[in-house]
Formats: C-alpha cells, sequence, structure tokens
C-alpha cells in the first residue's frame, strides 16, 4: 500500500468501521507523533530494484510512469517546474544515502533549504528555536519495506532518522498524558458504541458524499447540525466521534520546539498522528487548519 492516505477518526466511521473507538480505548498501547505541514512530499532512498539512491515526489510509485531520479539529469527530464526541481536536486545532494541499509525508502515532507530559523513550507510558518544548519530540512513520517519498488508497503516511521550529512529531520517526540479525563473517554466510547447499533451506516459511494457536504459545512465555518442531513443518526455518531477526537487531544503532548502561526495567528500546531494496532488517524482541529486550508488563496 503506498502513500498512506491517512484519515480523520470521525470520517472512518461513516462506513460503519468503528476501529477508531477501540484505538481510543487503548491510548498506553498507540503510538504518536506531531503532524508538521510540509510540502512538497519528498521520497528517497534506494531502489531495491538494482541498489541506486534515487529521491523523487510521490510519483516514484506510478504504475505507468514512474518518475524515479536517480540523477540531476533525471530530475531536470521528470519535473520541468523549476522550483520543484531545485528542491529535488538539493535533496538529491543532501539526503544521506542509504545504500547501506538494503530496501531502505523513506518518506517526508519539505520544510525548507538550510540556513533560515524562520520556514513557510505550506499553510502553516514555523519559527525554529535555532538556525537550521543542513542543506535541507524535512519532516519524515513513512518508511517503505518490500522486495520491489513497486511492492513496498508504507509504514508510519516510529524510529527517529539522524540528521547530518546534509539534512536536518525534523522528528519531534509526541506522546500522551496518563493521566486526565479517561474516564469520560472512556464512557464517551461506550456511548459511541451504542449509538452505532441504530445508525444505518452508508457505502463507501455515500460517505465520499456525506464528506463532502460535512466539508462544506467546515469551509464555511458553519456548526454541523445533524438534523439538517437526510441520515441525521449517522451524523450525530459523527459529531460523537469529532467530540471524542478533540477530548482525546487535550491529552496529547508533544517537545515541538517551533512556535507555530497560521496566518497572523498564534497557534499550538496542525496536531497529531495516532498509529496502532487499530489503525493510522490524524487528529486534528479540522475547524481551524481545514476550514483555514479550504479558503486560502494560494499563490
Amino acid at each position: 500500500m503506498k502513500n498512506l492516505h491517512i484519515e480523520h477518526p470521525e470520517d472512518t466511521i461513516l462506513t460503519g468501521d468503528l476501529s477508531v473507538l477501540d484505538a481510543f480505548s487503548n491510548r498506553m498501547k498507540n503510538s504518536y507523533s506531531v503532524k508538521i505541514d510540509g510540502s512538497p512530499a519528498i521520497v528517497w532512498g534506494t531502489n531495491p530494484d538494482n541498489g541506486k539512491f534515487f529521491v523523487g515526489t510521490k510519483s516514484v510509485f506510478n504504475k505507468r510512469t514512474p518518475k524515479i531520479n536517480y540523477t540531476v539529469e533525471d530530475i531536470c527530464r521528470n519535473h520541468p517546474q523549476f522550483e520543484l526541481q531545485s528542491i529535488l536536486i538539493r535533496c538529491l545532494h543532501c539526503l544521506p544515502r542509504t545504500e547501506e541499509v538494503p530496501f531502505s525508502v523513506f518518506q517526508g515532507d519539505f520544510i525548507g533549504f538550510g540556513g533560515y530559523r524562520d520556514y513557510k513550507p505550506n499553510a502553516i510558518s514555523y519559527t525554529f528555536d535555532k538556525v537550521m544548519d543542513g542543506g535541507v530540512v524535512v519532516a519524515p513520517h513513512t518508511y517503505y519495506t518490500g522486495n520491489t519498488l513497486a511492492d513496498m508497503n508504507a509504514k508510519p516511521l516510529t524510529f527517529v532518522l539522524l540528521s547530518g550529512r546534509g539534512a536536518d529531520f525534523i522528528q519531534p517526540d509526541a506522546w500522551i498524558s496518563q493521566y486526565g479525563a479517561t474516564k469520560d473517554i472512556h464512557q464517551m466510547v461506550k456511548f459511541a458504541k451504542q449509538m452505532a447499533t441504530l445508525v444505518d451506516f452508508a457505502t463507501p459511494k455515500e460517505a465520499e458524499l456525506l464528506k463532502k457536504d460535512l466539508n462544506a459545512y467546515i469551509k464555511d465555518g458553519d456548526e454541523v447540525i445533524a438534523e439538517e442531513f437526510a441520515n441525521y443518526q449517522l451524523v450525530r455518531l459523527w459529531l460523537l466521534v469529532e467530540n471524542i477526537k478533540t477530548e482525546y487531544m487535550k491529552l496529547m503532548r508533544d517537545n515541538f520546539k517551533v512556535e507555530c502561526f497560521l496566518g497572523n495567528e498564534y497557534v499550538d500546531g496542525e496536531g497529531y498522528v495516532m498509529t496502532g494496532e487499530h489503525g493510522v488517524y490524524k487528529l486534528v482541529n479540522r475547524w481551524v487548519f481545514s476550514h483555514y486550508n479550504f479558503n486560502i488563496v494560494r499563490s
């Protein structure tokens, strides 16, 4: 499975998959990472098909025409856009070689070139507590395993990549507090499971349409009122799971030593990624970050 698309917890329940409720109930068994808002996505490592180091975007996994770059010439041929060329050429020169580690392929979000404290790779602006010394600054979040590039499987990165050799890797620690309103969350999860027995869940196609409708409310900054939807029982459950996520996030802690701004407003950060036996989920305040992303005018 390539390019993990991580869903919001509340969206995953629309078709009847209640795995996230078990994830919320077993908080100490999950692992957590800080969600960092970088762009573009960079894929790099050693191609197990030939043992050669490469860099690229998610297009390295294209089925028909994979764009895998071993040289500057490959980058210029595969990516005519100048800014992306510049980023990939710097990554080719600066990201640490991985030929000595068989089948090691990684994915991360590009933050910027080294030499600065202030970065705005996407919607969020970051001010670090020190100047980044590496040639590139990347926030790695995924690694791939497999015997061929075409058949590799994506897994959340739960170990630390060492900075150096021209690259600064941003991987702050994140964890969930052992203290807090655990009883309330357990009660909310129990109630959600009881509510689910009365819900007529959506088909995958219906769920996609419902997500579009819900995102329209978020984009407009309007309160989601369940009774305004045909399947109001399902939207009630969606709202409850979204509330559970909000309470859960209040227990999250991290050591991300950076100031974050959304526009001119100071924010705590985009959120977290929760990984465990019950799945992978992004914990984000959609009413702040998704609303901003839906409405931002990009150059």
